[in-house]
């Protein structure tokens, strides 16, 4: 099993950043890679950013690329997502997941463990 625990949502202006954060803890060593994926209010939840637990892959949704960085710092069990210029397209629950076995990384049901999420909420 592996929990995974978000935090570090909130309310921010557009142009601002935040930098979500979530602790995993459990059976951090069969993990294979985490992503986050965010979900707006009547809409589906969507791929946003994901990394290989080992670092050496990083992935993006287009529409975040050169705004949002994920990094994971093994150490201390935590995966960081920073965002910078937000814009009000960016309000949404942002969720955390674990994956355990190689392979897509761009669907929901790639990811095998879920946070409760965090919100996000972007004033124009």
């Amino acid at each position: 099993q592996v929990q995974l625990v978000e935090s570090g949502g909130g309310l921010v202006q557009a142009g601002g950043s935040l930098r979500l954060s979530c602790a995993v803890s459990g059976r951090t060593f069969s993990l294979y890679g985490m992503g986050w994926f965010r979900q707006a209010p009547g809409k589906e939840r969507e791929f946003v950013a994901a990394i290989t637990w080992s670092g050496g892959g990083r992935y993006y949704r287009d529409s975040v690329k050169g705004r949002f960085t994920i990094s994971r710092d093994n150490a201390k069990n935590t995966v960081y997502l920073e965002m910078n210029s937000l814009e009000p397209s960016d309000t949404a629950v942002y969720y955390c997941a674990a994956q355990m076995k190689t392979g897509s990384y761009l669907r929901t049901t790639d990811y095998d463990y879920w946070g409760q999420g965090t919100r996000v909420t972007v004033s124009s």
